[in-house]
């Protein structure tokens, strides 16, 4: 069964793909609209996490997803300016630096020694994929090469048997994001 949206700006997916469900997305933005206008609730690794349900007819997903990693970037930074007057900018400074020193630690490995395995039998997301992007991610925190949010974010990964626990990586991922935003 199709939705209809409540005015989000979204066209839908072409006929015969799905897409990200209307009345979900329009929900979650509202709820969205809600706490970036100070009623609190989301924060911006809820918009980095959020998933909608596939339906025929939905909203095209690429252009939810774009318009999702404008409000992350928009909350971040509103985050990170309310620590900054909570904390100080040296306290923000101090653990946006610790963060980004355990980040470099882990993507500094050796490559096929960056997350966990999961056991020979069972797919996790392609080691050389990841170690692709780790690299990538180490590069940035150790010498400034350019990465965007937005690179991180889409970094997408094949299955492999004995392959990198997903979840770990995802969480290693999810916190680089947090960082580069927390630093732009």
């Amino acid at each position: 069964m199709t939705t209809q949206s409540t005015g989000a700006p979204f066209a839908h997916a072409a006929r015969g793909v799905r897409g990200y469900d209307a009345q979900a997305v329009d929900a979650f933005l509202e709820r969205a609209r809600v706490s970036f206008q100070g009623g609190g609730g989301l924060t911006s690794d809820d918009v980095r996490t959020a998933s909608f349900p596939l339906v025929r007819g939905g909203f095209d997903v690429p252009s939810v997803d774009a318009a999702l990693a404008r409000l992350e970037d928009a909350m971040a930074a509103r985050e990170r300016d309310a620590r900054i007057r909570e904390t100080g900018a040296g306290a923000w400074v101090a653990g946006a630096k610790s963060e980004a020193q355990e980040l470099l630690g882990r993507m500094s490995r050796p490559e096929g020694h960056r997350f966990d395995r999961v056991a020979w039998h069972r797919s996790g997301y392609s080691v050389v994929e990841v170690d692709i992007v780790a690299t990538r991610i180490s590069r940035y925190f150790a010498a400034g090469e350019p990465i965007t949010a937005d690179q991180v974010r889409s970094a997408a990964f094949h299955p492999q048997r004995g392959g990198y626990r997903e979840e770990q990586v995802d969480a290693a991922l999810d916190a680089a994001v947090r960082v580069i935003l927390a630093v732009r």
